[in-house]
């Protein structure tokens, strides 16, 4: 795959302030969620993410998994997460081995995320059912959030996007979440393969599909957005009816990736944090370490 030049990337090299070092967590706490996942060869977006809060979580021992295989077929130029490449094929035991890891790390909410699998005929919808069916069989009290892509097929495909969000909120999802990521200006040099628009489309369609399922979305400081466009991105979600928001801070992942454009401090998180309060949204984390299913479980 060639990768398109991108605008954002001759920016200056920012030194990172030290509110974005998050701790390491305790190194036996993490070896165990570490030694669960790897010897039953699946992924969780928290490695693979390179999250800044993997120490922490994993010492709560929580972590949001990571289905369909770890090659993304989009190129997203802020993500960690393998891309480029053809993805190998589904692992038929892969449900059943995350049934399992849910159980052994005694999960009572749990996060289902994918990377973009476009080579799929369903895009996935399906595989999530799968894995939502195979943890509820084995874990019957644990409730489930669902991290999705947007389902896009190729020019004209709204039908098919409809279908796939359709077949993953038939499962009823204790939460339906899919991030914009940035402001609509940015969309294209950030979010390559993604759209604005189709992504407010996902959470307006889950609503109008069940309306009592939560709906969830997030962005990532730090592209250079303003205040102005975040705010206008904030107004955005809350008419798809957009119920819930995470607020965090870009960290780059290589030099092979978009540079930070700005540190946002944690008094402007706090700052936006409460006008998203304000605007209705029911639960809201915003800091420079929050990231998408970060204290997850907490909004139930």
């Amino acid at each position: 795959m060639v990768i398109p030049s991108n605008p954002l990337s001759e920016a200056p090299l920012l030194p990172m302030p030290s509110w974005v070092k998050a701790p390491l967590g305790k190194a036996s706490e993490i070896s165990t969620v570490q030694r669960i996942i790897k010897q039953r060869g699946i992924h969780t977006i928290c490695e693979e993410g390179k999250c800044p809060n993997r120490g922490e979580c994993y010492a709560q021992k929580t972590a949001t998994f990571l289905l369909m295989g770890q090659t993304c077929t989009r190129a997203c130029a802020f993500c960690q997460v393998e891309k480029g490449q053809i993805p190998l094929p589904l692992d038929p035991e892969e449900p059943a081995k995350v049934a399992e890891s849910v159980r052994l790390l005694g999960l009572d909410y749990v996060v289902l995320t994918s990377v973009a699998r476009d080579d799929l005929a369903d895009g996935g919808a399906g595989w999530f059912v799968a894995v939502m069916a195979a943890v509820r069989r084995e874990n019957p009290g644990t409730q489930i959030e669902v991290l999705t892509p947007d389902f896009w097929s190729g020019k004209g495909a709204e039908l098919s996007q409809k279908e796939r969000v359709k077949t993953v909120v038939s499962a009823n999802p204790a939460c339906y979440n899919h991030n914009i990521e940035t402001v609509e200006r940015l969309q294209d040099p950030v979010r390559r393969g993604a759209k604005y628009g189709r992504s407010l489309r996902v959470l307006a369609l889950v609503k109008g599909f069940n309306p009592n399922i939560p709906t969830k979305s997030g962005l990532m400081l730090g592209h250079g957005e303003t205040e102005t466009e975040i705010i206008q991105a904030l107004e955005d979600l809350r008419q798809v009816g957009c119920d819930r928001l995470t607020l965090g801070q870009y960290l780059r992942p290589s030099l092979a990736h978009l540079p930070v454009q700005k540190y946002w401090t944690p008094a402007e998180f706090d700052h936006l944090g409460a006008i998203a309060r304000e605007m209705g949204f029911v639960h809201v984390r915003s800091g420079p370490l929050v990231r998408s299913s970060y204290h997850a479980g907490e909004s139930v």
